[in-house]
């Protein structure tokens, strides 16, 4: 590359050297340099940068990113019992059809007088999440169920002016990570420990940790691993006592077959929607939720922008639109509760895609063949010799432990000997969970078939001998 011989990059039309030098002029500098110069020289670069040659064709680009994307290995071309937070549910067809429209794909912002349809989706995707988790209010999408439980625990602090959360201890060591990031340095995080044999949260502990300083008490339904917690009720009637309130993250698509926690007291319900028509992505695909009933307190302090409907002017014509919206930052600025940027209102639309295609009885039959899938591979799991599959005697939904400490190998060495013959194992929780011993986290959906459990147990037990 040369003064001479400049590279014109056909996706950066500001490389043009005429617009380059349009530019210098209009802001009045000689050169780039000039441009520069009220950066200190010792902190310029000098010479470029080693990069490799550039990419000047479509042709050749779109030749190496695809080479790029060939190094992967995908649960495409591999059977994978991955999980630990993103999963491989089915997707239909139409939630990918309906969100890759023009209207919806690209509609990051507007009002309700030049974005209808997206506030009408939204409005409808709340409204269903509204029923399946037997909730008044359910806030447009967080980035994330992590960002959405981290919300929870905060809006409980604000609502009962107390600065100390309870949570489980069956939490991800990531999801953890992100709370004490998020809730620092005003509230405090205090464990609780789970019980060895049943792997749910112990209640003794609850008991002697709980009191009237506590703002909430977080658990989750189904638990990292896997776990449902029969206790909620004790749970949520122990947090009440103490004047807290109760956060439950849920996985939603188990509600077809479990009870949406508030049926047993929860205040404030959160979690992922990602198992609702979103595919495994790289880094995306996730959204959060958050759930309340419909009080003021609480609806006050939601910081995400909520969507309602309201009759117009027209008779018989109604229109949607944020509901409460000076609460926002968008309103406040720096005066609002938490700030809020950037939504994944495009996965909400695709949630209530997916909800109105399965509807009540579609979201039953799932759950039951989840269930099915996930016991029938605990239960022949536990055939092999030196493998187990921890906290057996309590209910599961979709993951569960697998327990290596009765074979010679480590988990680490389990997954290398599946990944060589086409599957991936479960999730590595040895240094998360090291009171487990040598144990991964399973995980069965509605896309595996018999077939594919009984070819996981056979290769078990065929690499563990």
């Amino acid at each position: 590359m040369s003064e001479e011989n400049p590279i014109i990059h056909p996706y950066i039309p500001n490389s043009e050297p005429s617009v380059k030098a349009e530019m210098l002029r209009e802001v009045g500098a000689a050169s780039i340099e000039e441009f520069y110069e009220d950066i200190p020289e010792k902190l310029r670069l000098k010479g470029y940068l080693d990069l490799p040659e550039p990419l000047l064709s479509e042709h050749q680009l779109v030749q190496h990113v695809e080479g790029l994307l060939a190094k992967n290995r995908t649960a495409r071309e591999n059977l994978s019992f991955l999980g630990a937070g993103c999963y491989q549910h089915h997707v239909p067809a139409v939630c990918d059809e309906i969100n890759s429209r023009g209207e919806f794909l690209t509609a990051y912002a507007g009002e309700p007088y030049d974005d209808h349809g997206r506030f009408q989706a939204l409005f409808e995707y709340q409204s269903m999440m509204g029923e399946l988790l037997n909730m008044d209010v359910v806030n447009v999408p967080t980035y994330d169920g992590f960002q959405a439980s981290a919300t929870s625990l905060r809006m409980a602090a604000r609502i009962t002016g107390r600065k100390r959360v309870l949570i489980c201890r069956t939490t991800s060591s990531n999801k953890l990570s992100k709370f004490k990031d998020y809730l620092k340095p005003e509230i405090e995080i205090n464990l609780v420990d789970y019980g060895m044999e049943t792997g749910m949260l112990d209640l003794e502990v609850l008991k002697e940790k709980i009191g009237d300083e506590i703002a909430a008490v977080y658990f989750e339904v189904p638990s990292y691993l896997g776990c449902i917690d029969t206790q909620a009720e004790q749970i949520v009637e122990l947090a009440h006592q103490s004047g807290a309130l109760c956060v439950v993250s849920v996985d939603p698509i188990s509600l077809g077959v479990l009870n949406p926690p508030s049926e047993y007291g929860a205040d404030i319900v959160c979690g992922d929607i990602q198992s609702l028509g979103m595919h495994m992505q790289f880094g995306g695909g996730q959204a959060g939720f958050i759930a309340t009933r419909d009080e003021e307190s609480f609806v006050m302090e939601y910081p995400s922008r909520l969507f309602g409907v309201a009759p117009t002017i027209v008779e018989g014509e109604y229109g949607f639109g944020d509901v409460a919206y000076e609460r926002t930052s968008f309103a406040k600025r720096e005066g609002g509760v938490e700030w809020v940027g950037t939504a994944s209102a495009l996965w909400g639309i695709t949630a209530g895609v997916y909800l109105a295609l399965m509807g009540p009885q579609g979201m039953r039959e799932i759950g039951e063949g989840i269930m099915q899938r996930t016991q029938y591979a605990m239960e022949e799991i536990t055939q092999i010799d030196g493998i187990g599959v921890l906290f057996f005697g309590s209910h599961h939904f979709k993951e569960f432990v697998v327990n290596f400490d009765g074979t010679s190998k480590t988990v680490r060495e389990v997954n290398q000997d599946l990944l060589a013959r086409g599957i991936f194992g479960g999730k590595d929780i040895s240094l998360e969970f090291p009171e487990l011993g040598q144990s991964c986290l399973y995980c069965v959906t509605e896309v595996h078939t018999k077939a594919d459990i009984d070819r996981l147990v056979d290769t078990l037990e065929e690499v563990t001998k």
